[in-house]
């Protein structure tokens, strides 16, 4: 795996500061892998000192990121990847056009390399050993090709190349300290402390107490100001469905209004914000997943607005969601094209309710059980994007989750964590409901609203 930091054999901690990455809309396995992806392969080429030979890039789309991959901004990503551009550090105007100037016959260069729209090959009906989310880039000198690589997009921005050898066999690197593997081993290593205070143990021995603080700090920061950019930004949409912004608007009728808002209201807009900025290809933070970027940052603004944003509580509420959020990619998945949006805003859901109950004093099984009712709620939610843009229904699914999300974490502090169905089993039903739904309804647009709308 490469981008993020690496889970281990030892345990299935993602580091926070990786799952909770800083990168650019639209999406984060559409358009944050794919750009990882070109600059991969572009850091492969110059480390075997073969970057100077190229005259020629190729790169084929398969699966999701082909039949959804315009909308995404896929060609786009590759093409900023393959110029040296990191999601974490570009202007997202540097990204966004390029695709529209190669198909309107344009020739771009990359490092003197000139690059045209025939060079980005599309094939949705093809996959890489079933993968939904493959892409495979090529470079050649003259004819002849030179060096090729396939890679996975797994979502949350996180890629994987193909025969890669694992970069933490024999114990090189950092590596979590704790190794459970679901939700009962980590509530077992929370007995008598907290689950926040078990994934900062794992941070700490993966980066150090002073990085691993202030990446955290940064991810909020860098949430934060996606939230309260898009609450003072108008206009409409890019892309053909002409969809207008909505939160900026909500949120100065409120202040007009001169009333207390009411929490779903301030929650929805909030995440309203969010992800009318990553629709419009901004800065903004995969949560864990770009398409679901808006659920957890607006229950944390919402939840800490007025305690003036304390470092303690945004530690307790983002390293509680790591780490649920860390079992869902383990055992199930957080990419929509793997397994609908049950994946991606359906664990939202889940980790910004674990997060949301551990910040008011839930206990650890009550935290779990937060997760668990969010989840099972979620079971069977497609991901059919209208038009192939991360708008419909993807901009007001999120505020609706960060709405639920309070509402479950009502509902398991009403309790003492007791319940009937645990959060592990119910990841396993995600799991095999993600299995078992028809690729239609797995970001492909080829299903659901995507062909039941009537685009004008």
């Amino acid at each position: 795996m490469t981008g993020p930091t690496t889970q281990v054999e030892r345990g299935i901690y993602v580091s926070a500061l990786d799952l909770f990455s800083i990168g650019i809309g639209p999406s984060s396995s559409h358009t944050v892998g794919p750009m990882r992806a070109g600059a991969d392969f572009r850091d492969l080429l110059a480390e075997r000192g073969r970057l100077g030979e190229v005259t020629r890039f190729g790169c084929r789309l398969q699966g999701s990121l082909a039949a959804t991959g315009i909308g995404h901004g896929t060609p786009d990503a590759v093409i900023a990847g393959l110029r040296g551009l990191r999601p974490e550090t570009v202007d997202p105007d540097e990204v966004h056009g390029r695709w529209a100037r190669l198909d309107a016959g344009e020739v771009l260069l990359v490092d003197g390399v000139p690059l045209r729209a025939a060079d980005i090959v599309f094939a949705p009906l093809s996959r890489h050993a079933g993968h939904p989310n493959s892409m495979v880039l090529t470079a050649y000198a003259d004819t002849a090709a030179i060096a090729e690589e396939t890679y996975l997009s797994i979502g949350g921005g996180f890629i994987e190349r193909i025969g890669e050898p694992a970069t933490d066999a024999g114990g090189a690197g950092p590596t979590p300290v704790h190794a459970y593997r679901n939700a009962a081993g980590l509530l077992a290593l929370a007995e008598g402390r907290s689950i926040a205070d078990v994934a900062w143990d794992d941070e700490v021995a993966l980066h150090g107490a002073d990085r691993a603080r202030d990446g955290i700090a940064a991810i909020w920061a860098s949430m934060r100001a996606c939230i309260e950019r898009g609450l003072r930004t108008e206009g409409t949409l890019p892309g053909g469905l002409k969809v207008p912004r909505r939160a900026a608007a909500g949120w100065r009728a409120i202040a007009q209004r001169g009333e207390p808002t009411a929490a779903d209201e301030a929650l929805a807009i909030y995440a309203l914000a969010v992800n009318e900025e990553n629709a419009a290809g901004g800065r903004v933070v995969t949560a864990p997943t770009n398409g679901a970027a808006g659920v957890l940052p607006a229950v944390l603004y919402y939840a800490t607005v007025q305690g003036g944003f304390a470092p303690d509580a945004i530690r307790t509420f983002l390293l509680t969601a790591t780490a649920v959020g860390s079992i869902f990619k383990a055992n199930a998945s957080i990419s929509g094209a793997e397994a609908g949006c049950q994946a991606e805003v359906g664990s939202a859901c889940a980790m910004a309710a674990a997060g949301l109950t551990a910040l008011r004093g839930g206990t650890p099984a009550q935290v779990e059980n937060a997760a668990e009712i969010a989840i099972e709620h979620h079971l069977g939610l497609t991901c059919d994007p209208v038009g192939g843009l991360v708008q419909i229904p993807c901009i007001e699914r999120n505020a609706v989750a960060a709405s639920t999300a309070l509402t479950v974490s009502r509902l398991a502090l009403l309790g003492d964590g007791t319940h009937i169905v645990h959060l592990d089993t119910t990841i396993e039903t995600m799991r095999q409901t993600g299995a078992d739904m028809s690729e239609r309804y797995k970001e492909t647009s080829e299903g659901g609203l995507a062909v039941n709308v009537v685009e004008c």
